[in-house]
C-alpha cells in the first residue's frame, strides 16, 4: 500500500488513518462478509447487507464492490436522480479503493509472471483481485453514465470505461489460462477465476447481441462476441462454488427470460432458467429477487395464473425495496393483458403511472392503451378520460443519454392522433403494445388465449371494413390488424392464413402513411414463417430484405437486435465469432 501512496499525495494522512482499522480485515474475510451481505439481498435484507459493507467499504476491495453493487442495482430501479448521484458517487470512492490494490506496472506483466513462480503470497493474490473488481466497477459506472447525462459526451465516456473493463477482462483470462493447474484449489483462485467467467461470459453475450451497426455507433470496433463462449462461460460461473456463481446464474436468467424475447426470436432456454433457479428457490423460498424469476418463467411457459400468485407473494415478501413491486406491476399488467382482462391489467398500469419513475410517458400510454379495450362503461367506473391521457403522452418523454427512449417516441407518435379537435381512435393500441414488447411470442404458448386474441382483432377487422367514413389512419390500420391477425394464426399452426395476412400487408405497403415500421417488421414477421416451415432460403431472404431496405421507422434498433437473432439461427452459428 505504501508502494502506491507515491502516486497519490493525499494517499498518507488517509492510509495512517485507516491502518489500524484495516488491519483486522484481511482478504479471506472480506470475501466472505461479501458473501453474507449477498445472501442478506437474496434474503430480503437490503439495508441489513448495506450496514454490513458500508464500514469496510473505503478499506476492502469486496466491501466497496457489494456496496456500490446494490446501490447501483437500486439506482437502475428507481430512475432517481439522488439514487443515481449517490450511487455513482460510492462507485468513484469504490473504484479508488480497488486501485489501491492494482499492481502499478503493467498488469498483464505482473499478473503473469506472477504465475510463472508457481505460487501467490497474499499480496499477490489480492493484486489478481484487484484488477476483476476494478473492472466490475468500471462497468457499472459506464452503466450509470448511460443513465445520467443527456449528452453524447457521456455516452462515449460509458463506451471507453466499457472497452477498459473489456480489455482487464481479456487481461485477466490470459493470466488464467496460463495459471491452469497453479494454485487451482485454493479459495481465493476459485474466487478470481469466478469473476473472470463471470466478466468475460457477460461480455460474450452482450457483443454477440448487438447487430454491427449498433457496435459501430457505440465505438466497438474490434470487439467480437461469442455467444456460445460467453454462455458456457456463464454456465461453469454459475456451477462455481466462487462468490460469484449466483451473479452468473441471474445473468443467464435475465438472459433467458428477458433479453431472448425483447432482443430476440423469443427462443429462451427455461429448462436451462429452471434447473439455474432450482437451489436458489430452496435455499431462498421467501428471496423476491428468486420469486421474481420463478414468476417470469411461469408467464413464458403460458402459465399465468401461476404466474399472478407468484408475482403477488413476490411483492408480500419484502417492503424494502418498492421498486421490486414495480417490476411486479408491469409484468401482472401484462399477464392479465395476455387474457384480455383489461380491469385487472389496468389497476397494474395505474399503480405504475402512480408511483414508478422508469417511464411516465410510456406508463400512461399503456393505461390508454388498456382502457381502449373496455366499454364505455366501464371506463366509465374508472374515473379516466382517455383522450386526456394520450394527450399527456408527449409531455412525459425523457431523454436518456442524449437519444430518446426508442418506445417512448413510439407511444408519442402513436398517441398524437388525439392531439387533434377531433381525435381518431387508435385500433387495438393495448395488442399493438403487447407486440411491440414481443407479447404474441408468450401468447402463442396457449391456444386458448390465442383464440381469444383472434377474436377480439377479427372484430377490430370488421369494424374498420364496416367503417362508413375512413380516416387518413385507415390504411394503417387495416394493416395493422392484419400483421396481428397473422401472428395469431401462426401461433395456432394456421401458417397458410397467416402466410396470406402478411402478404397482404406487404402488397398494401404504398397505402401506409403513417405506420412504416409495419412493412420492415411484416417482413420479418414473415421470414418467421418460412423458417418454421424449414424453407432456409425463402426466410433468409425476406430477413435481409427487412434489414436491408428500410430504415427510419419506429423502433428500428429493436428490430435490427432481431434480425440480427434470426439471421444467426438461420445459420446455425452466430456471426460474430473472435
Amino acid at each position: 500500500m505504501a508502494a502506491n501512496c507515491e502516486m497519490d499525495e493525499d494517499c498518507f494522512e488517509d492510509a495512517y488513518d485507516r491502518i489500524p482499522v484495516a488491519s483486522k480485515m484481511d482478504f479471506q474475510t472480506s470475501i466472505e462478509e461479501c458473501s453474507m451481505a449477498l445472501n442478506l439481498v437474496l434474503n430480503n435484507k437490503f439495508s441489513e447487507a448495506l450496514d454490513l459493507l458500508k464500514p469496510w467499504s473505503k478499506d476492502s476491495m469486496y466491501h466497496a464492490l457489494g456496496y456500490s453493487s446494490i446501490l447501483v442495482m437500486q439506482a437502475a430501479m428507481t430512475f432517481e436522480h439522488k439514487d443515481i448521484q449517490t450511487a455513482m458517487a460510492t462507485i468513484k470512492e469504490a473504484l479508488h479503493t480497488c486501485q489501491r490494490f492494482r499492481k502499478r506496472n503493467s498488469m498483464v506483466e505482473s499478473l503473469s509472471s506472477l504465475v510463472s513462480k508457481q505460487s501467490c503470497d497474499s499480496l499477490k493474490a489480492e493484486e489478481m483481485h484487484a484488477e476483476i473488481c476494478y473492472a466490475e466497477c468500471l462497468l457499472q459506472k459506464a452503466t450509470l453514465t448511460f443513465v445520467q447525462d443527456e449528452n453524447m459526451i457521456s455516452f462515449i465516456k460509458g463506451g471507453i470505461k466499457i472497452r477498459t473493463s473489456y480489455q482487464i477482462y481479456k487481461d485477466c483470462q490470459h493470466v488464467l489460462n496460463m495459471s491452469q493447474g497453479v494454485d487451482g484449489e485454493t479459495d481465493t483462485f476459485t474466487q478470481f477465476e469466478g469473476g473472470v467467467k463471470l466478466g468475460i461470459g457477460s461480455f460474450n453475450l452482450m457483443l454477440s447481441l448487438l447487430p454491427a451497426r449498433i457496435l459501430r455507433l457505440l465505438e466497438f470496433i474490434g470487439f467480437s462476441g461469442n455467444r456460445e463462449f460467453g454462455l458456457a462461460q456463464l454456465r461453469e460461473g454459475a456451477a462455481s462454488h466462487s462468490l460469484r456463481a449466483i451473479l452468473s446464474a441471474l445473468t443467464l436468467l435475465f438472459y433467458h427470460t428477458y433479453v431472448c424475447l425483447i432482443l430476440g426470436t423469443g427462443e429462451g432456454n427455461l429448462v436451462e432458467a429452471e434447473a439455474l433457479l432450482e437451489p436458489y428457490l430452496d435455499r431462498f423460498p421467501k428471496g423476491s429477487i428468486i420469486l421474481f424469476y420463478s414468476a417470469r418463467i411461469a408467464v413464458l411457459r403460458g402459465h399465468f395464473e401461476k404466474a399472478q400468485v407468484k408475482f403477488v407473494e413476490c411483492i408480500n415478501a419484502q417492503q424494502q425495496w418498492k421498486q421490486i413491486h414495480h417490476l411486479c406491476y408491469w409484468e401482472l399488467m401484462w399477464c392479465h393483458s395476455f387474457q384480455q382482462q383489461w380491469r385487472e391489467a389496468y389497476r397494474y398500469a395505474d399503480l405504475l403511472c402512480k408511483e414508478s419513475r422508469w417511464s411516465k410517458a410510456i406508463y400512461v400510454y399503456q393505461k390508454a392503451a388498456i382502457l381502449s379495450m373496455m366499454s364505455e362503461e366501464e371506463v366509465k367506473k374508472t374515473g379516466e378520460n382517455v383522450v386526456d391521457l394520450f394527450r399527456q403522452v408527449e409531455g412525459l418523454k425523457q431523454r436518456l443519454a442524449g437519444k430518446s427512449i426508442p418506445t417512448e417516441k413510439f407511444a408519442v407518435r402513436k398517441s398524437r392522433r388525439y392531439s387533434a379537435a377531433n381525435p381518431v381512435k387508435l385500433i387495438v393500441p393495448a395488442l399493438e403494445m403487447m407486440y411491440v414488447w414481443n407479447g404474441f411470442t408468450i401468447v402463442g404458448k396457449r391456444a386458448d388465449a390465442t383464440e381469444s386474441l383472434l377474436i377480439t382483432i377479427e372484430k377490430a377487422e370488421e369494424e374498420l371494413r364496416a367503417d362508413p367514413n375512413p380516416s387518413e389512419f385507415h390504411p394503417d390500420d387495416q394493416c395493422l390488424v392484419q400483421m396481428l391477425k397473422g401472428l395469431c394464426l401462426k401461433h395456432l399452426g394456421r401458417l397458410l392464413q397467416a402466410e396470406l395476412c402478411f402478404t397482404q400487408v406487404l402488397s398494401s405497403e404504398k397505402r401506409i402513411r403513417y405506420d412504416h415500421y409495419l412493412i420492415p417488421f411484416t417482413l420479418y414477421e414473415l421470414g418467421l414463417l418460412y423458417k418454421q416451415q424449414g424453407d432456409v432460403a425463402k426466410a433468409t431472404r425476406y430477413i435481409e430484405d427487412a434489414k436491408l431496405n428500410y430504415k427510419d421507422y419506429s423502433m428500428e434498433s429493436r428490430l435490427h437486435f432481431r434480425i440480427h437473432a434470426a439471421l444467426n439461427s438461420l445459420k446455425g452459428s452466430p456471426v460474430n465469432s473472435p
